[in-house]
């Protein structure tokens, strides 16, 4: 009913502001197609609320999608293949059939090639009795008992049926590294390998290897804590039902995950050290702030987010803000890549990064109207300073990429079987974790460390780190 007055004015007075009329008629129309725009956004967001895990298909496909797999190369494509095995252990021989499998003829040999074939060996349970001598000591009166090197525990009697290292080692790869709860890791290692454990036999088999582990967990927060650029990153992980967080500090040799239950400096500077003074890659959260002798690099991937986000959700005007800044962001990681690359020299660099910062001081000086560009203006000047030191030190990351991988496995786990029941399983996640991680950062072979671990008698630090 209103547009239809609005039409009837516009064709009584048309003649007499021509002009204003036609200002009318275009804010109409704009007002006409972001209301269009706002109604699609909404139907989106209702729709992707009631999802469960995975987003829906996209309604049309790409009309040129890309082409599946690798690009052919030096390394991937065709030239790739599978290496063949240094050490055969069996050579069969495959003679040709009797007659022709197309046509029944008779067959004429012409040579003999090889095909090659990695197998597994028949799974199989090796029970060890170990005969364990007691004795008393003449002196002190106390009992002692013999211990081998292949035992992981000192239990007798009704406990004396214990889980060998090699299973208790995979165990702790398919609970700890690989988010499998505690009964799909049982039920694996009765349907691979035919070994009865119960689940509660193997949650206390693994809580032993954390208590062994914990003077190699407490290695990994000092060495961090000396570690020339750490990115870190946390996410909420729930502990006997209640959230609390889980952080993770990651270096490009170690790193160290830690449940807490704050998201705060306390937790933070309890593994990093409240002195940290390297350089820290992180997200906008404000307690990263705090590490003040630290040299700080935001990560320019949640703000180049965020101003996309920005520009789909505004218009007109109030979306040139968001992508101004957008833009020379995009012109930083463009000037880092060319200096990279070798087209620009160190002295191109500083050029380039001077007129990049000015630009910036001086976009962030203007006021801005809307209250969603008055906000990302304010977080924008607040972290002004960790905006571009990866132009300063163009080796350093610009993202915290590294935190956020690491805390993605995580985020899958947490999906799969929620977190951990007690602070006493918290804890034994984190340990695990660290050591897990750090030994594929380092490329070493986790089962035998782990096994070494498990036999011996006390708590050791673990070699894990080349230097």
């Amino acid at each position: 009913m209103l547009i239809q007055v609005i039409d009837l004015i516009w064709e009584v007075d048309e003649q007499a502001y021509p002009e204003e009329i036609a200002r009318l008629r275009r804010e109409n129309e704009e007002l006409w197609a972001e209301i269009a725009r706002l109604r699609k956004l909404l139907e989106e967001a209702l729709r992707s609320s009631k999802r469960q895990a995975a987003p829906f298909s996209r309604r049309h496909p790409k009309a040129h999608p890309q082409k599946p797999g690798r690009k052919a190369g030096k390394e991937y494509g065709r030239s790739c293949r599978r290496e063949r095995p240094q050490l055969i252990d069996q050579v069969i021989d495959v003679p040709l059939p009797r007659h022709c499998p197309h046509c029944a003829g008779d067959l004429e040999e012409t040579g003999v090639v090889s095909q090659y074939q990695s197998e597994i060996p028949e799974p199989r349970v090796e029970h060890a009795e170990f005969r364990i001598h007691l004795g008393r000591c003449r002196h002190c009166g106390r009992r002692v008992q013999g211990r081998d090197r292949r035992q992981t525990s000192r239990a007798v009697g009704s406990a004396s049926s214990q889980v060998g290292t090699r299973a208790l080692a995979l165990a702790i790869l398919l609970n700890k590294g690989l988010g499998l709860p505690y009964g799909k890791t049982v039920a694996v290692l009765q349907q691979g390998w035919g070994l009865q454990v119960s689940r509660s036999g193997i949650c206390q088999a693994i809580a032993r290897a954390g208590h062994k582990a914990e003077p190699t967990y407490e290695y990994l927060q000092e060495r961090i804590r000396g570690e020339p650029s750490v990115t870190a990153d946390e996410t909420g992980w729930k502990v006997a039902a209640q959230l609390q967080w889980m952080w993770v500090f990651s270096s490009e040799q170690i790193t160290v995950y830690s449940i807490q239950p704050g998201r705060g400096f306390e937790q933070a500077s309890s593994v990093l050290g409240e002195d940290f003074a390297g350089f820290l890659v992180r997200d906008g959260w404000s307690v990263y702030r705090q590490f003040q002798q630290a040299w700080h690099q935001t990560c320019v991937a949640h703000l180049l987010r965020r101003c996309r986000e920005m520009i789909q959700v505004q218009a007109g005007s109030a979306a040139q803000f968001p992508r101004q800044l957008q833009s020379i962001l995009q012109a930083a990681l463009s000037v880092r890549q060319r200096y990279q690359q070798g087209q620009i020299s160190s002295h191109g660099l500083a050029v380039a990064r001077g007129k990049i910062e000015a630009v910036m001081d001086r976009l962030l000086a203007k006021p801005r109207r809307s209250p969603a560009n008055q906000r990302l203006s304010k977080h924008m000047r607040r972290e002004r300073d960790a905006l571009f030191t990866f132009l300063y030190c163009p080796g350093l990351e610009a993202t915290n990429w590294r935190a956020e991988q690491a805390l993605r496995p995580m985020v899958v786990t947490r999906k799969v079987w929620g977190g951990n029941r007690t602070a006493a399983g918290a804890q034994v996640q984190s340990i695990l974790l660290s050591i897990l991680t750090t030994c594929r950062q380092q490329n070493q072979p986790f089962l035998p460390l782990l096994q070494q671990l498990l036999c011996s008698p006390q708590p050791k630090i673990l070699n894990l780190l080349s230097r």
